[in-house]
């Protein structure tokens, strides 16, 4: 019996693979490794995908440094800069969205973090969807407190999302004007105030494969169950401008042992999935079994209606998964 099994195998019996065990099983060969990770995903998520779309709620002039966003004030890109958008326009795109079968919309916000006065504008928004439309609400709001988080939930939140980007050894590589640790603190905190959490991160940021597996075991440990993958998008303007792109092979791999690691989550294929001729369909192979679909911020992303149809000629049922 190969690795490949003897892990699929491990995982299937309700047991956790190591780290050593998830370094080795990344150069195992891609076919067999993409296989066994969809029948551990059909075992644990079944036909369940769960699609999610986002709204750019407050763009540019963003206070930290993040090396690969256009929307950092450090770096000179073409990204739009706009304040916080209206109850009005949120509810207009919440709307859009619902009528086109989505289940979840993330409101994401440009900064370290929402102040007061802006939770209190967000909440009101907030209200404002789940009083009209019936879609989960996901927000991305920063780095807030356990008291900010709170208020979010009672307007009607269900969900908050936070990227870990990459493993805590890499995380000073990638910016420092906030912490590995202050993103785990948002976290928790968003835990303790009644919130389930969306966390992942970006590949292609010059990571190791061991940084890759690194996030992946925070996540475990902080019991993620939802798990964005981005592949970079490489921005003008950005020290990481040059960087090159990951191929979708790449992905494939990373979200296959990703599917391992995480048998239960729902591995979401986010940013960059534009980069890949196939729109990241290997990866729905994979074990990757949610997405975010139409604009992706910054970079302009898929149609609701196409990914629709993808979901469903793979066999997809488009559902809720993981609170």
């Amino acid at each position: 019996m190969s690795m490949i099994q003897e892990l699929k195998e491990k995982v299937q019996n309700g047991r956790d693979i190591s780290k050593e065990e998830a370094l080795a099983l990344y150069d195992e060969p891609l076919e067999e490794l993409r296989q066994a990770a969809d029948e551990i995903r059909r075992q644990f998520c079944h036909d369940g995908f769960d699609i999610c779309t986002i709204v750019n709620g407050k763009s540019g002039r963003c206070s930290e440094n993040c090396k690969y966003c256009a929307q950092s004030a450090y770096y000179s890109t073409t990204a739009e800069e706009y304040p916080l958008l209206g109850s009005e326009e949120i509810v207009k795109q919440a709307k859009y969205n619902a009528d086109r079968g989505v289940l979840r919309y993330s409101i994401v916000t440009s900064g370290r973090a929402l102040n007061d006065s802006e939770v209190e504008q967000m909440c009101t928004a907030i209200r404002a969807v789940k009083r009209d439309i019936n879609i989960e609400v996901c927000v991305s709001f920063g780095l807030l407190n356990e008291e900010q988080f709170k208020k979010v939930r009672e307007a009607g939140a269900t969900r908050v999302h936070n990227n870990l980007e990459t493993s805590r050894k890499n995380f000073p590589n990638i910016c420092t004007t906030h912490t590995f640790d202050d993103k785990v603190a948002a976290i928790k905190a968003a835990r303790a105030a009644g919130l389930s959490v969306c966390s992942g991160g970006i590949m292609g940021l010059g990571e190791t494969k061991e940084d890759r597996i690194d996030m992946a075991f925070s996540l475990r440990e902080l019991e993620v169950k939802s798990v964005p993958v981005n592949m970079l998008n490489p921005i003008p303007g950005t020290p990481y401008e040059n960087n090159g792109k990951l191929t979708e092979d790449d992905m494939r791999r990373i979200v296959a042992v990703y599917r391992f690691i995480l048998p239960d989550a729902s591995i979401r294929l986010a940013g960059g999935r534009g980069l890949m001729e196939d729109k990241g369909e290997g990866c729905f192979k994979a074990g990757a079994n949610a997405v975010i679909s139409g604009d992706m911020l910054t970079t302009s992303g898929y149609t609701i209606e196409s990914d629709m149809d993808m979901i469903r000629r793979l066999g997809y049922r488009v559902v809720l998964c993981n609170g």
